[in-house]
């Protein structure tokens, strides 16, 4: 049975500052966002069924366990609260898990959108932030890959995803809800406070991979595939730090709230690194000499993903701050924490 941290039977509480319902606020992106908008004054109110998420990094507002296909405890939260918007941060997002288990894919991304989005527009909220994914484009015919370029999603995870960005157009022009819809490239780093950041469980991430090669936590990382047209033969991606991610997540939210316009954007520094130049960076900056494997490609792994950046910075006034050797420090300080019985100093 689902319950609530916070008791749904005291009056509405008076707020000067707008409330912020954050679902999926307890895992890595979400947690990072929730942390930014107390900080910038926001009342954050976090929703997460923890199943991929931690109770530890729910401490940026108050907290209630459950689960956005809930309808009822949606209800019940949008009763008690008055919220002004949403952000959505509770997909299930493994690329080789979606191909073998679609419906659980279709099920909590798309589906249980609609429920969240329904019960949004039951109590009159009209302002949404989704989290969608670069997954969208597929393949891309040109780089760097431009917001309005093709959208050809090739797994069930980028298809899930775009079918949201396509509800959400339907839902501004039927019922005015509007959204801001966010493609991540590769988000990576973590919090300098070191108080939250990347614990995915199992790990599938470039940069906490390689982290765990070099902390003797696995025997090594492996390169897929060494023979893609490119400057060393590995792939070329966009690394994004999470800090950089919040940041255009609030500056997004209050555009959404000013403009009342319906947008979408890509969200990546806008600069490529290959695999063999993250390893290298990670055993600069690491100072371990950690093993690598080369092994072949995998099947859908484009050569090169890289975001044009340039309407973000534009529209929403967003720069990123970190570069490559700040999201694998930040990322490493917050790793030696993580897996502090194998990272001695």
């Amino acid at each position: 049975m689902l319950k609530l941290d916070v008791d749904l039977q005291r009056e509405k509480k008076g707020r000067e500052d707008m409330a912020i319902l954050v679902a999926g606020g307890a895992g890595y992106i979400g947690s990072h966002v929730c942390k930014m908008l107390k900080e910038r004054g926001y009342e954050v109110i976090i929703l997460d069924n923890l199943s991929h998420g931690y109770r530890s990094f729910a401490k940026y507002g108050e907290f209630i366990l459950g689960d956005i296909a809930d309808a009822t405890l949606l209800d019940l939260i949008f009763t008690h609260y008055k919220v002004d918007a949403v952000m959505h941060f509770c997909a299930y997002i493994e690329v080789g898990e979606s191909v073998k288990d679609p419906n659980k894919y279709y099920i909590n991304n798309v589906s249980n959108t609609i429920t969240l989005l329904n019960a949004m527009l039951k109590h009159n909220i009209k302002y949404f932030v989704f989290s969608s994914t670069a997954a969208v484009y597929g393949m891309p015919e040109r780089i760097p890959i431009k917001e309005d370029d093709p959208k050809a999603p090739i797994n069930p995870y980028g298809r899930s995803k775009y079918m949201v960005e396509q509800i959400l157009e339907d839902y501004d022009s039927a019922y005015a809800l509007k959204s801001i819809r966010f493609r991540y490239f590769n988000a990576a780093g973590a919090d300098e406070s070191l108080e939250i950041g990347e614990a995915h469980e199992p790990e599938t991430h470039l940069i906490p991979l390689i982290l765990d090669a070099a902390c003797k936590v696995r025997e090594s990382v492996k390169i897929f595939g060494t023979d893609y047209k490119t400057k060393d033969g590995t792939c070329i991606r966009d690394f994004v730090h999470v800090n950089d991610l919040a940041d255009a997540h609030i500056k997004g939210l209050e555009y959404l709230m000013s403009e009342n316009k319906t947008d979408y954007f890509n969200l990546g520094s806008g600069s490529g690194y290959s695999v063999r130049e993250v390893i290298e960076k990670a055993k600069e900056i690491t100072k371990v000499d950690f093993r690598v494997e080369e092994t072949g490609r995998r099947p859908g792994d484009p050569a090169y993903l890289i975001a044009d950046n340039e309407k973000a910075r534009k529209i929403l006034n967003w720069e990123p701050k970190y570069d490559l050797d700040g999201i694998i420090a930040t990322a490493w300080n917050w790793h030696r924490k993580l897996r502090k019985e194998f990272c001695n100093e």
